[in-house]
C-alpha cells in the first residue's frame, strides 16, 4: 500500500534496515547485471590491484539502499527521483558484510504531494554513499 501524504512528516525516521552480502550476492548480482568485473568476485585478482578484498558493486550498493525507501513508499515506483555519490567501498571478506541504511524525510511538496529523503548509508562503520536522496510520491 502506498503512503499517504496526510501521514508524512519532515523528520519522520526510516530503517534502519540491515541488508547482508556476501560472495554469492556479488555473484549474481555480477550475472545480472552482466558486469564481471574481477574485483567483484575473483579476491586473488581484488588483491592484487591494490583492494583489501572483493567489493561489492556500486550499483548494488545504490540498489540495496534505495530499498528502504522503496519498502516504506509501498512501492518502489513511487521513487521518482535517486541519486548519490559513492563515497567508500563495500568490502565483502568470505565470511560477508553488512550494509546498514537509515534514512531521514528532509522536506515535503504539498502542491506534488512528494517527499524527499536523505539516506544514509554504512558498511564496518564507514559511510559508503554521500548526498544520498530519493523523491517519492506520495498519495
Amino acid at each position: 500500500m502506498a503512503r499517504a501524504f496526510a501521514s508524512v512528516s519532515v523528520g519522520e525516521e526510516l530503517g534502519p534496515k540491515t541488508m547482508p552480502v556476501g560472495r554469492g550476492t556479488l555473484v549474481d548480482y555480477a550475472n545480472a547485471s552482466l558486469d564481471q568485473n574481477p574485483i567483484h568476485q575473483d579476491e586473488g585478482f581484488a588483491k592484487s590491484v591494490g583492494l583489501p578484498d572483493v567489493i561489492a558493486h556500486g550499483m548494488w550498493t545504490m540498489g540495496a539502499a534505495a530499498t528502504l525507501v522503496s519498502d516504506w513508499a509501498g512501492d518502489a515506483g513511487r521513487v521518482v527521483e535517486y541519486g548519490t555519490r559513492f563515497t567508500a567501498m563495500v568490502v565483502v571478506p568470505l565470511d560477508g558484510a553488512e550494509l546498514e541504511v537509515s534514512g531521514v524525510v528532509k522536506s515535503l511538496d504539498e502542491a506534488t504531494k512528494r517527499a524527499t529523503v536523505e539516506l544514509t548509508a554504512t558498511a564496518a562503520g564507514q559511510k559508503v554513499l554521500g548526498r544520498c536522496t530519493a523523491v517519492v510520491q506520495l498519495d
